[in-house]
């Protein structure tokens, strides 16, 4: 078809007469004309034709290197998943699986058993897959312990869905068309390590704990031996050996009970009491003690101290780990001073005892410390009564809490609701 540029006009005549040699050579013109327009359409569609076939063999060319270029990807995939070490599990919407690279097998010891879905790998694994799938879509790594061998062994398994674009299924929506990959990896070795750095750490706190204790019992047992020798010989003075000696007594009682306090688990049992009554029971048996050291004890109770519910001995406890350690850093000739009474803050009342002494001070960057177990602020003998007494008053309940000033001396404050 000639294009529309090109069309000869026909021009209408009357009958044509085959021997009129001016039609005759008109109408070869036109033929001439019409066939050098043909020619050229010719022509023009020869070389559209070439350049389409120069451009589709093109496209062939580049669509074929990029189906190979996918095949080496895939097969580079393929190969880095099969060398992963780590497990892949790939499942599809119908949560069918897809693909499993080999340490996947060999982490779930599959074997060479034909696993289609998760119901298959749960039973042939026992590892309860298909609980796992009922969790969030990007679930973290559940930690499982598996018998292998008659050996424990533990994985770490996590998941995450995936969406995935519908090709032979139809068009799906991809909001429910998805796909989830799991990763499955063997941390054995780094639970072994843990459990060893568990049982270092507790031998080292067991270490501490028996190197403390060390230190507590040794100066009062010496005390004890000393004071022994001396009623022995009966000097005239064995009234106040035994002193000595029931204050000795009395310090190991309550290293004794620091250590049961610290180990134990179980909470102390809570009953209405009368503070005051009992804090000046804890200070009439400090009071040896006190005096051993060179020390003066006194003892306040305002009017309006509240009862409160609390445990006589663990309240007894607290305020002999608090004497002792105030006896620790106030040099001899020094005050304690103990009183207790009432607070109310944003309206609540509150029973208060304050433990006053007249030592060293404690440096304020160590405050915050002093309350850890095994803890010195002077460096020296480390101590448990003050993590006992913090934990003790926790367990009431309440709180502890101490203000100081170098060289004035420190004010422990003990804090119970009021009942």
């Amino acid at each position: 078809m000639l294009p529309s540029s090109h069309v000869v006009p026909i021009k209408k005549a009357g009958p044509v007469r085959i021997n009129d040699p001016r039609l005759l050579a008109d109408a070869f013109s036109e033929f001439i004309a019409a066939s050098e327009l043909l020619e050229a359409s010719y022509r023009e569609l020869q070389q559209k034709v070439a350049h389409l076939s120069v451009e589709l063999a093109d496209r062939n060319a580049a669509l074929t290197r990029s189906l190979q270029e996918n095949d080496r990807m895939r097969a580079a995939l393929q190969q880095m998943l099969d060398s992963m070490p780590c497990g892949i599990l790939v499942l599809n919407h119908a949560e069918q699986i897809v693909m499993i690279n080999p340490e996947g097998r060999r982490l779930l010891e599959l074997g060479k058993a034909k696993v289609r879905n998760l119901r298959d790998l749960a039973r042939v694994s026992r590892v309860d897959f298909e609980g796992l799938a009922k969790g969030t879509h990007d679930q973290l790594d559940s930690e499982l312990c598996v018998q292998s061998g008659g050996e424990k062994r533990w994985l770490a398994i996590g998941n995450r869905k995936l969406f995935s674009s519908p090709v032979a299924q139809g068009p799906l929506d991809p909001t429910t068309h998805l796909e989830s990959i799991w990763i499955l990896r063997d941390i054995t070795a780094s639970k072994q390590a843990e459990q060893e750095r568990e049982a270092a750490r507790h031998a080292a706190a067991l270490a501490e704990i028996s190197t403390i204790l060390a230190h507590e019992i040794r100066n009062p047992l010496a005390s004890l031996e000393l004071f022994a020798g001396l009623i022995e010989q009966d000097l005239g003075q064995s009234s106040q050996w035994v002193s000595h000696l029931r204050a000795g007594i009395r310090t190991l009682s309550g290293t004794v009970n620091n250590v049961l306090s610290l180990n134990s688990e179980s909470k102390v049992r809570l009953t209405p009491i009368n503070l005051a009554a009992c804090v000046e029971s804890g200070v009439a048996f400090v009071q040896p003690i006190v005096e051993q050291s060179g020390l003066v004890l006194s003892f306040d109770a305002a009017p309006d101290t509240p009862a409160i519910e609390g445990n006589e001995d663990a309240i007894r406890q607290v305020v002999l780990n608090v004497v002792r350690n105030a006896i620790r850093h106030t040099p001899a000739g020094g005050t304690v001073r103990v009183s207790t009474g009432r607070s109310v803050v944003k309206s609540k009342e509150f029973a208060i005892v304050e433990i006053q002494d007249t030592g060293c001070g404690i440096p304020e960057n160590l405050i915050a410390h002093i309350f850890d177990a095994g803890f010195s602020a002077t460096g020296e003998t480390p101590g448990l009564g003050l993590a006992v007494s913090s934990r003790l008053m926790a367990q009431h309940g309440g709180s502890i809490h101490v203000t100081s000033r170098i060289q004035e001396g420190s004010t422990f404050q003990l804090e119970f609701p009021a009942l």
